[in-house]
């Protein structure tokens, strides 16, 4: 009996976390140009939007440029800070990953204020590349902690080996250490990529309307009247998020790269 309820009350805890996206959904192929739930009639024609209106598409190219830049940016800052966490095991190293967890640590808008200051200051405020900075920046704790655990799961017997061969620190890194967290890597690539994608608050503080991105485009939209529009670029998100944590999950180790042991770490 307990076993019945307690799958029954995930089930009812599933179905509420699940309503909201059932309702943009069905907005999203509403036939009709409102934001109204049961959808009267069916129509993708504001999918095609998305691709055929230039004003959507140009967004949505500029979110997933910046995205893709601000991603990259992120796991090279985290890299060898988790490296150094790895190598080095001196307390004062930790002051080091604190430093990298804090711009996710503070609000958004704290941190987005930050950056507004710091950019006008230099004079640079709605330049175009400041955004893939901040949103780098911002977003530098996700490859943070999947390095992290990428380093921390490396058998340290196998660089002592490597060692006692003769390869020096490069060599090490180049053939034992670098493979063995390319997983944790892509992980950390993926996961910054679909927060940026969604991100609005850092990107508008930074940049204002210099750059559409999607978050952008669509409170601009707002102005003009509400569009199922709105709500087919929402389940474009959801998608393109459920497709790269679907593959992460796939070909990686999902629960390990989010924290959860494996059993062989027992």
């Amino acid at each position: 009996m307990s076993r019945i309820a307690t799958r029954l009350a995930f089930g009812c805890f599933g179905l509420f976390l699940a309503a909201p996206l059932a309702v943009v959904a069905g907005v999203a192929v509403n036939e009709k140009k409102s934001l109204t739930f049961p959808p009267e009639g069916f129509s993708l024609a504001w999918f095609g939007e998305i691709f055929g209106n230039p004003e959507w598409f140009s967004a949505l190219l500029a979110s997933i440029g910046v995205a893709a830049s601000a991603s990259a940016l992120s796991v090279l800052i985290a890299l060898p800070i988790a490296w150094f966490l790895w190598r080095w095991h001196a307390p004062f190293v930790r002051i080091v990953q604190v430093l990298g967890l804090a711009p996710f640590i503070l609000p958004p808008v704290i941190t987005a204020l930050g950056f507004l200051a710091f950019w006008s200051e230099l004079g640079l405020y709605g330049e175009a590349w400041t955004v893939v900075i901040s949103h780098g920046i911002f977003f530098v704790t996700l490859p943070l902690v999947t390095l992290t655990l990428g380093f921390d799961a490396i058998d340290p017997t196998l660089v002592e080996a490597a060692s006692t061969m003769g390869a020096d620190d490069r060599a090490v890194l180049r053939t034992i250490v670098f493979p063995l967290i390319r997983p944790y890597v892509i992980s950390g690539l993926a996961f910054a990529f679909v927060l940026s994608l969604n991100e609005y608050i850092v990107a508008y503080m930074v940049v204002g309307f210099t750059v559409e991105t999607l978050p952008i485009k669509i409170f601009n939209a707002l102005r003009y009247g509400y569009t199922p529009t709105m709500a087919a670029v929402t389940v474009l998100f959801v998608l393109i998020a459920a497709l790269v944590f679907g593959l992460i999950a796939r070909f990686g180790d999902l629960p390990r790269l989010l924290g959860a042991w494996s059993p062989k770490d027992e």
